[in-house]
């Protein structure tokens, strides 16, 4: 061993460095290893072109909980906000936009449909209190439903008491609708077919879902849980990137005293008298520590680091059948100038811009998937981070970052074959609204699930470390014996997006870890 710490950080993503920070707030004595260049894990910034800075995954801030903000001080390590509260523009193939902010009754949606601006304000204010009584359980370990202690059953009485609050009325609309795909509900309530398909959009982006998919309701209720400064549902661009954002929890922990190192790939973690004990470099140096947290990912973390030998049959086949298969691609464009989308400004290019026409549209795209096809007429999340946050590119260019679904990791003819094919077909999608648009691309890159494998260790290039279902949530996440964060074997922890809450650029997950740690007493 070349070096004694009390903790040891398995990865530089998001969710490690804000557990690193917590415990380095602790008292802990804390070394995070980071196998890439520079610390964010898919969270990071990324030039295509000189000079022009891209988010390499994740591109909208919206989930950081606002006491993570607050008790690591991020503001003043350099979080600041190019765009905040943002709207939400659903793209029409005739020039006529929906735009939308949460419930507001906005004039397109008025000129679209009476009935649904009539109806919007009421549909959206109870998913808001839904989500609202889901939200303080996501910054909490969800309790076990076997072999209770006293913390999990208060655990339970909190989540039971913040549901039975919402009322009788609320309550059983609640149970009603939770397990309901998103389709449904939107079909009882709209006529609209855009205002559904945006809808349907946020409940099933960065899920292996289509909109008729059961659960899809529970996963719009998660995503409609967070908050930007006491804001719910509200969307914000972090200045200078996604990679800025990480940057500042990455200032903050090493503020607290955590040492972090890049370029250090762990090959496997240490295991002594069935105790995790360290981990080894693929450098081959050994590193003790008397706590191993792994932000990797839970198939990553327990069959390839830690090896499942260390681990009994029956756990081992259930982190093996964990659905992990991404269906998001990232399409990363660079402009010469601003593209024309007839109907909307300048100003408003600057907005979260959606492509998902309607339910049916969004169903079709699904179903290409299950036979291993990409989608012919993908849907698709845009933002242009340059129309706020000009600094991003030399004057005069523009970039552009969208998430589009979808695109399976088992592509049948292969993504080496099938990756230009299908970035052509995505431009070509985004011609049908901007018709300028393919003549003023200087540079293009399409990222595939597999590449997202490979890059930033992903497996299945799931960007959430494996599906938002409701079999892979809450205290199911990612399997008994694992879903409060303690592994099977004594020492070892998960903080990553596989564990409760999920994925997103959230932290809730490293900082639940360790709470849980701190509370174990370990290394302390």
């Amino acid at each position: 061993m070349t070096e004694t710490v009390d903790v040891i950080v398995v990865g530089g993503g998001h969710n490690g460095l804000v557990c690193a920070a917590y415990l380095a707030r602790a008292g802990r004595r804390v070394l995070v290893l980071e196998a890439n260049p520079v610390v964010g894990g898919a969270a990071v910034n990324k030039e295509i072109s000189p000079g022009c800075t891209l988010p390499a995954c994740a591109h909208i801030l919206h989930l950081l909980p606002p006491r993570v903000i607050a008790e690591l001080n991020l503001a003043g390590h350099g979080l600041t906000f190019a765009a905040r509260n943002m709207a939400t523009i659903a793209l029409g193939p005739d020039g006529k936009h929906l735009v939308l902010r949460g419930g507001e009754v906005t004039p397109s949606l008025q000129a679209a449909s009476a009935a649904d601006a009539a109806a919007l304000p009421g549909f959206h204010a109870g998913l808001a209190r839904f989500a609202a009584a889901l939200q303080p359980f996501q910054t909490e370990p969800p309790p076990r439903l076997h072999a209770m202690n006293r913390g999990d059953r208060w655990t339970l009485a909190k989540l039971a008491w913040r549901l039975r609050r919402l009322g009788r009325r609320d309550l059983r609309e609640f149970l009603r609708i939770a397990a309901m795909n998103v389709a449904d509900i939107l079909e009882e309530s709209f006529e609209s077919d855009l205002l559904k398909g945006v809808l349907a959009f946020d409940a099933v982006l960065g899920t292996s879902f289509g909109p008729r998919s059961p659960g899809s309701v529970f996963t719009l209720l998660y995503r409609l849980a967070g908050q930007i400064e006491g804001r719910a549902g509200a969307l914000a661009l972090p200045r200078g990137g996604m990679g800025a954002a990480v940057e500042a929890i990455a200032a903050a922990a090493r503020a607290q005293g955590a040492e972090i190192r890049t370029g250090a790939r762990v090959a496997r973690i240490l295991v002594e008298g069935d105790h995790a004990a360290g981990v080894e470099l693929a450098s081959g140096e050994r590193i003790a520590a008397e706590t191993v947290v792994s932000n990797a990912d839970p198939q990553a973390t327990f069959l390839s680091l830690l090896g499942p030998e260390h681990l009994d049959t029956g756990f081992v086949r259930r982190i093996s059948n964990l659905r992990m298969g991404g269906l998001a691609a990232k399409l990363h464009l660079v402009l010469d100038g601003l593209p024309q989308v007839p109907g909307l400004s300048a100003a408003d290019l600057g907005e979260r811009l959606v492509i998902a026409p309607g339910i049916d549209d969004l169903e079709r795209a699904f179903n290409h998937t299950k036979y291993g096809e990409y989608s012919e007429h993908p849907a698709m999340e845009i933002t242009i981070p340059t129309v706020t946050d000009p600094a991003l590119a030399p004057e005069g260019r523009h970039v552009l970052s969208a998430v589009v679904l979808y695109a399976p990791y088992h592509l049948k003819q292969g993504w080496q074959t099938g990756r230009e094919a299908f970035a052509d077909r995505v431009v070509e999608t985004l011609a049908t609204y901007a018709p300028d648009l393919p003549e003023r691309i200087v540079a293009r890159e399409l990222v595939t699930p597999t590449d997202l494998e490979r890059d930033y260790g992903m497996t299945g290039g799931h960007w959430h470390h494996g599906d938002l279902s409701l079999d892979q949530m809450l205290m199911l996440r990612p399997v008994p014996g694992a879903s409060q964060y303690a592994a099977p074997v004594p020492g070892l922890y998960l903080c990553g997006a596989g564990t409760h809450p999920g994925g997103g650029v959230m932290g809730a997950a490293g900082f639940n870890a360790a709470q849980r740690i701190i509370g174990d007493g370990r290394a302390s």
